[in-house]
Order: C-alpha cells, then structure tokens, then sequence
C-alpha cells in the first residue's frame, strides 16, 4: 500500500474530538470485560444478553442498528451500509431487504461472506459477527413482511435499489433530481394493490441470515488498551452440535 504524505494545512478533518474540531479523544472508563463475564459455550446467548442489557438501558436509541457489509469477488471491493437487526435465533442474526438490485445482492451473488458490526457508544461496547449470509425462504419473510406498515411494503415492492433515479424528460432538471421517477413507481404500485391489504412479499425482498463463524464483543477501556474476547466456531464432533473457542485478543 502506497503512503500518502499531506501537508497539514490541506488536512479537511484532523485528529476530531467529539464536538471538538480536534483534541484528544475521551477515554472508555465505564466496564470492563472479563473470561468469567461471558457465556463460555454461545456467543449468541452472549448477544442476546448484550442486546437485551442495551435495551434495558435506555442510553441506546435504537440498539438493533448494525453495520452490514458485503465485499464483491474478485475485485474484492466492499461495501457497507446501515440496516436493522430484526430477528436472532440459534442459527444466526437476521436482518431484511432488497436482493434483486441493491449492491449487497450484487456482492453476495459472489461472495456469500458478511459481516456485522454493533456499536454501543454510550455502553462503550462493540459486537462484530462474521459469517456465511443465506436467504431465509419466502413463508419466513412474509412473516415479517406482515409486519410492516403498509406504506413500507409498498415501498419495497416500489423501490429498484440502488438504480439510478433520473429526472423525467418533461421536467427541468433543477426541479426534478429524478425524486419524480421514485414517486411514479410507487404510485403504480398503490394501484396494483389498491383495496387490498395482504400484501405479498416481493421474490426479490426478504431476509437473510448471518451464520457467524466469528464474534468478537469489545468493551472499551482506558488509553485505548480495550477487552476484546472473540468466538471461533470449531468443527465438531457430533452431527448439529456448534463448538466455539473463546479467547482473549490484544487491543
């Protein structure tokens, strides 16, 4: 990798300290995390206890919020983006979205391997899951589907995510930035589905579940020396059965 030297006066942003244009950054003093504080056998009964004390804590607005990102083969490019947690269960974390057009659904056509990444910034605390992503078949995902607000189901049958929104011949483009052309598709599906209130969920939208292989949970400590204590699935022996290793890492 190629070293980049800028010169000070050109730097944008620089060493930033919360509000701070720039200055030392705040130390983790809140927890720590030990071998004896973990579940020694699940990592995601481990989550769940995380998640749940999280949620109970009231300093995290929206703790099911993670960090999605995919990476496309063979270039290797990744990509990241901000989604939902909305399910956990013994086979892995679920969230939901589009497949048929979005980057992710192009990445993972290629490469089956994802990452998740929590951050709880009041509780000091992080949570990274890596593993294998598989759809979830379409009776899950129209269980969830129901779910949703009507206005968001007809959202994502309306959505091509990720395709470029282009202005409409017939209007100037400063005052249509392609906004109309996202606007007509869901006026269309409004009609298709006008009157009706099951609606199914769309082939190309549902979920997909994270199977980790790797969970790493990090709380931070003082002068940047934190806890890291990761998960690594093991083979086993007996036929269902998932084994995990737990160790301890170096910040």
């Amino acid at each position: 990798m190629a070293l980049h030297s800028a010169n000070m006066n050109s730097k944008l942003i620089f060493a930033p300290a919360g509000k701070e244009a720039h200055g030392q950054a705040e130390q983790f003093t809140k927890a720590v995390l030990t071998r004896s504080d973990l579940d020694p056998t699940s990592p995601v009964r481990q989550f769940h206890k995380w998640f749940a004390t999280a949620q109970r804590s009231g300093l995290v607005a929206h703790p099911e919020t993670c960090c999605l990102s995919t990476a496309s083969l063979p270039s290797g490019r990744v990509s990241s983006r901000m989604v939902y947690l909305k399910e956990l269960d013994a086979h892995g974390f679920v969230i939901y979205s589009n497949f048929g057009t979005s980057k992710k659904a192009q990445d993972l056509a290629t490469n089956p391997w994802a990452s998740l990444t929590f951050w709880w910034e009041d509780l000091e605390r992080q949570v990274r899951i890596e593993g294998r992503a598989s759809r979830l078949s379409r009776e899950e995902s129209q269980k969830y589907f129901d779910t949703r607000v009507r206005g968001s189901r007809i959202g994502a049958w309306s959505s091509r995510q990720s395709q470029v929104l282009r202005p409409t011949e017939d209007n100037d483009a400063n005052e249509d930035d392609g906004r109309k052309m996202l606007d007509e598709w869901v006026e269309e599906t409004e009609k298709r589905f006008e009157g009706e209130d099951n609606i199914p969920v769309p082939d190309f939208w549902g979920g997909l579940r994270v199977i980790p292989e790797i969970v790493e949970f990090w709380q931070g400590r003082q002068n940047r020396l934190h806890d890291r204590f990761v998960y690594d699935k093991t083979d086993s022996v007996e036929e269902g059965v998932q084994e995990w290793t737990l160790q301890r890492l170096s910040p």
